[in-house]
């Protein structure tokens, strides 16, 4: 297949955006290492996603940025500067390509560890509560019962 045939069949911008095969990968990959027009084609076609990204993309809430910010490492945020893209001048095209990397490692709230204990306590106490109240309304009307038999008992013989 000739070099200007691979590039125009669409097949290195399916690449790009991770929507190829194995074989389609693999025959990129191949052509890539053979052919410096399609290392270059490649090599523009990013840069004009990544222009197209950084021209269209909306700033995050204020709250946000800012809880982002204090979840990052201050000495990385010393590093690359105390200003983000957002509040960069727009003719600035040295700082647009640096980025703060964010690592989450969790999804889970962090709870102090005497929580757990405290609840499933808790829990345990309500259920023995519940179970011993069902026990002693019962108990009582079956005393309230046994009570008005007696009386029944009592007051029908001296008629």
């Amino acid at each position: 297949m000739k070099t200007q045939e691979f590039i125009k069949s669409g097949i290195l911008e399916s690449y790009l955006l991770g929507m190829t095969t194995e074989a389609e990968e693999h025959q990129v990959n191949q052509m890539i290492l053979t052919h410096s027009d399609v290392s270059d084609y490649i090599i523009r076609f990013e840069k004009n996603i990544q222009g197209h990204f950084l021209q269209n993309a909306v700033p995050p809430p204020a709250e946000i940025r800012d809880i982002i910010q204090l979840r990052t490492n201050k000495t990385h945020i010393q590093k690359k500067g105390n200003n983000t893209y957002y509040d960069l001048p727009k003719d600035d095209t040295k700082k647009k390509d640096e980025y703060l990397d964010i690592e989450v490692n969790d999804t889970y709230i962090k709870v102090h560890k005497w929580w757990r204990p405290a609840f499933v306590a808790v829990f345990i106490l309500s259920k023995i509560f519940l179970i011993a109240g069902l026990y002693y309304y019962f108990k009582a009307s079956n005393q309230e019962e046994e009570i008005q038999k007696l009386r029944t008992e009592i007051a029908a013989p001296r008629r």
